[in-house]
């Protein structure tokens, strides 16, 4: 089995709602990391004070066909698809562990397609 690591930077209005589309195709979970995006867009001030949009960061290890199915359904939802909304992508994994419980789901989830 070949693994990928799906990496979403995202408006976190969406997260939940990417978070679960993932589930649905089937991720086992996720991780949340919180940040700011800087854009190419000039920042915005308010009396003075910089303003940079929110963003959360979700990390998904996946099997590669789930992976590719995941980039699939973002790429035709039309909430994704808005400005700001963010950006997704995967890259493949060399080595892994820490996950073996993981392995059926992951084969299951395979298997349905």
């Amino acid at each position: 089995m070949k693994f990928q690591l799906l990496l979403a930077a995202v408006n976190p209005k969406l997260t939940y709602e990417i978070i679960d589309l993932a589930k649905n195709l089937g991720a086992t979970g996720a991780t949340i990391i919180p940040g700011r995006g800087i854009g190419g867009e000039d920042k915005k001030t308010f009396f003075g004070l910089t303003i940079e949009g929110e963003t959360d960061v979700i990390l998904l290890v996946v099997e590669e066909s789930i992976a590719s199915s995941i980039i699939k359904a973002l790429d035709e939802d039309s909430k994704f698809q808005a400005s700001e909304a963010g950006i997704a992508f995967s890259v493949p994994i060399d080595q892994i562990a820490g996950i073996q419980s993981q392995f059926e789901k992951f084969k299951n989830a395979v298997e349905k397609k």
